[in-house]
């Protein structure tokens, strides 16, 4: 008679289905500590905003319900704060809200300009054109975004290099030398004395502790002024001012500004209400005063192109564009085209900074370092002169 031992454990399986209901468990904690949040102060990256929007327009043309789709969609999302707003919106959308109502529950995560277009898409009847409209322009404000950030950050790295270069030989190079030439007795050229009492000064307790306050102290401080209305309306308008840099920004925030008014045009939001929404989609505080100060002068009877002209902030061919898109009843159409000539003014101005500052890195740290090493073997170029006289 034959015998059977026991059944074999499958130890894969029994491991897969521990790692699977760890995760659960993990999903789990992360939302219930997502739901605690506070609608008001919820804040969600772009990059998932951007993909939400994307997936909501894909489920939405493929003639998914609204509310089932969100569920879906949040079911299969990595961001677990999202999905808890997600599943809310959901559920007020089964309770018969509409989609805009619910997204200013959460203020911090879609911006205005994204409920209103919401709004305009609800009101004709096309909001899966109008969420997919949203994800491009987000899309292309997260590039823009990123370009400008890459424009600025190579040099700051430049900055910071060259300053930890010269730190590094005025503290551990510099001192050596010094102690070399006490013992020579020559008299030192100027350069010299000089880079031997900025080593003294650097390696100094009161540098140790002076610097690290001197910045913490310049950061608060501009933060102190940045946060009044005066002191960001100065800072933001002295921005434009900086060479290159300069006008960089002011043509990445034309493309934004453009691309912002030709999507509220085209959804067929008035231009009064789409400048108002212009002005909070604005990073820049010049900006958006001019937009302020416009939207008075259209409510007033003046023309859009006129209004902007006043504030003497915006471009002549922005101005010159939309005085021929109002005359010729095509203004959606010219905003698209300025938006599209912005961009690609970033991308090349980016571009051209970029290989631009390859050499001026070289060029910087190269000086930096000949200046400290010159100034050392000054003092030995006289003392063999000297000796060979």
């Amino acid at each position: 008679m034959a015998t059977y031992g026991a059944p074999k454990t499958n130890k894969n399986s029994s491991s897969g289905q521990g790692s699977s209901t760890d995760n659960q468990n993990k999903t789990s904690t992360q939302r219930l500590k997502a739901s605690q949040i506070p609608p008001g102060k919820l804040t969600v990256p772009p990059k998932d905003l951007l993909v939400f929007f994307r997936q909501l327009s894909v489920i939405l043309q493929s003639g998914v319900a609204l509310a089932q789709g969100l569920v879906l969609i949040a079911e299969n999302m990595t961001n677990q704060k999202l999905a808890v707003c997600v599943q809310n919106i959901a559920r007020r959308l089964n309770a018969g809200d509409e989609l805009s109502e619910c997204l200013k529950e959460y203020p911090k995560v879609f911006a205005p300009i994204t409920i209103g277009l919401i709004e305009a898409g609800e009101t004709g009847g096309i909001l899966d054109e109008v969420l997919d409209r949203i994800a491009q322009l987000l899309e292309d404000q997260a590039k823009i975004r990123g370009q400008i950030i890459g424009a600025l950050v190579y040099p700051a790295l430049v900055f910071i290099l060259a300053i930890t270069i010269s730190l590094a030989l005025l503290i551990f190079i510099v001192p050596k030398f010094k102690t070399m030439f006490d013992g020579l007795g020559a008299e030192l050229p100027a350069l010299t004395s000089f880079m031997l009492m900025l080593s003294n000064a650097v390696t100094s307790i009161w540098f140790a502790i002076g610097a690290p306050i001197t910045v913490f102290a310049g950061i608060y401080l501009f933060r102190s002024i940045y946060s009044t209305s005066a002191g960001r309306l100065t800072i933001d308008r002295n921005i434009f001012k900086i060479p290159l840099f300069g006008d960089l920004i002011l043509r990445s925030e034309m493309a934004s500004m453009c691309d912002t008014m030709a999507t509220l045009v085209n959804a067929g939001i008035p231009i009064v209400e789409a400048l108002e929404r212009c002005v909070s989609a604005s990073s820049n505080e010049l900006i958006r005063r001019t937009i302020t100060r416009s939207i008075n002068l259209v409510i007033q009877g003046q023309e859009l192109n006129y209004a902007l002209a006043s504030g003497q902030v915006f471009p002549k061919l922005v101005v010159s564009m939309i005085k021929i898109g109002e005359e010729t009843g095509q203004l959606s159409f010219m905003l698209e085209k300025l938006a599209v000539f912005y961009k690609r003014e970033v991308e090349s101005t980016v571009s051209a900074l970029t290989k631009a500052m390859e050499p001026a890195v070289i060029f910087v740290v190269a000086a930096i370092v000949g200046t400290i090493v010159i100034s050392l073997y000054l003092p030995m170029f006289s003392l063999i002169t000297n000796m060979g006289n």
